[in-house]
């Protein structure tokens, strides 16, 4: 059945002023001359279903296992990504106006605007699925959706050891560092595994212990029995309501936190965070964007630049806050994308500059490679 096929029988079904049932889909369908089976009934209630409440063609894409992440470059390009990277997903849409509708439909149920004066958002679905949009002519080759698919189950350090992502004595002791209550940040490039492997850290956290997780959009889910969670929000259509991560983080402060968890450090919320953890938080931790672990002084210095605050009093902070940045990549082995823990540094702060300074490396074989800050590191997770 065509697009304009399906048109004519949501147009059908739009003059009954009601909810159409499964028989008000077959008598529109004999009213236009279609044959009504059974199977292209159930198709086309499908369909229909899809397109007024779902993704539209995207949903079954969603709903593959193991899917991460489904991606629309205007109505040709489609791609999906199952942990192994960014593969053709076969789906096309009928023109970029297709897609752009389903943009909107999208936006607008979570509240949020979608037009020519608003050609951008980015929210949360009902299901947790993360929802950025962009439309045509400001992005190109078309409309851009990308769907962030929330994680169907819980990775934790044993799952991170099987998969060969750590070896078994870096998972023993990156447990005996988060037990010791030591402040890290864990860092990598975009889709290298940094919110899983938070997750997964964070369940190492004693049960006893309350949790307050602030993030810009909900992806954290550890397994641990007291965790309060704080998201960020957009402002409304008339530009008010706004709720930015430095407010969550100076409500967090006010909870009786045991640990404050940043999902990721992006903005002028990095100096809240910071004070937060000099002040007696300790155990509390992050993610940052960067490339590698020696490129996280210069990702702070610039977030800090942000807060206002003047290199030697982010220098100062990051000294008494911050002790190791746990660095994860993506490689290729045989053929496919694997996440992995790269290794553990040691941040340093002199006068003039902050520097990390590799502790252990996790070359990918299932070894642990000692460095030059390792017997720091083994008195941090002994402390």
């Amino acid at each position: 059945m065509t697009a304009d096929d399906l048109e004519l029988i949501r147009d059908q079904l739009a003059r009954l002023g009601r909810i159409p049932s499964a028989g008000d889909v077959a008598e529109a369908m004999r009213g236009l001359g279609f044959l009504v089976s059974d199977a292209a009934l159930m198709d086309t209630v499908e369909v229909l279903r899809r397109e007024s409440v779902g993704a539209g063609p995207l949903d079954p894409l969603l709903r593959l296992p193991g899917v991460t992440d489904v991606l629309v470059n205007g109505p040709d390009q489609v791609f999906l990504d199952r942990g192994g990277g960014l593969e053709p997903a076969g789906v096309r849409f009928g023109s970029d106006e297709e897609v752009r509708k389903l943009a909107a439909r999208l936006a607008a149920s979570t509240g949020r605007r979608l037009d020519d004066g608003v050609p951008f958002v980015d929210a949360r679905l009902a299901d947790g699925t993360r929802l950025h949009a962009i439309l045509a002519p400001v992005a190109s080759p078309g409309t851009c959706l990308s769907l962030r698919v929330p994680a169907q189950r819980r990775f934790s350090l044993a799952d991170w050891v099987a998969a060969g992502s750590v070896p078994k004595a870096g998972a023993d002791l990156l447990e005996r560092l988060v037990r010791a209550r030591v402040a890290f940040l864990v860092s990598g490039g975009t889709g290298t595994g940094k919110t899983t492997l938070l997750a997964a850290l964070l369940a190492c956290v004693p049960t006893h212990e309350r949790l307050l997780l602030v993030e810009d959009s909900r992806e954290l889910d550890p397994a641990h029995p007291h965790c309060i969670r704080l998201e960020a929000r957009a402002s409304n259509a008339e530009g008010v309501g706004r709720i930015n991560l430095t407010d969550l983080v100076r409500q967090a402060l006010r909870m009786r936190p045991d640990r404050i968890v940043l999902g990721e450090v992006r903005g002028a919320e990095l100096c809240d965070l910071l004070m937060a953890f000099n002040t007696g938080h300790e155990g509390g931790c992050g993610t940052v964007h960067a490339n590698s672990a020696e490129d996280v002084p210069a990702r702070l210095a610039a977030l800090g630049a942000l807060g206002g605050w003047q290199p030697e009093a982010l220098r100062a902070q990051i000294a008494a806050a911050l002790r190791i940045v746990i660095h994860v990549t993506r490689d290729v082995v045989g053929g496919r994308s694997r996440r992995r823990v790269a290794g553990i540094h040691l941040l340093d702060v002199t006068d003039d500059r902050v520097l990390t300074i590799p502790a252990v490396r996790f070359p990918g074989d299932g070894s642990l490679q000692p460095a030059a800050g390792c017997d720091a590191l083994e008195e941090l997770a002994r402390a």
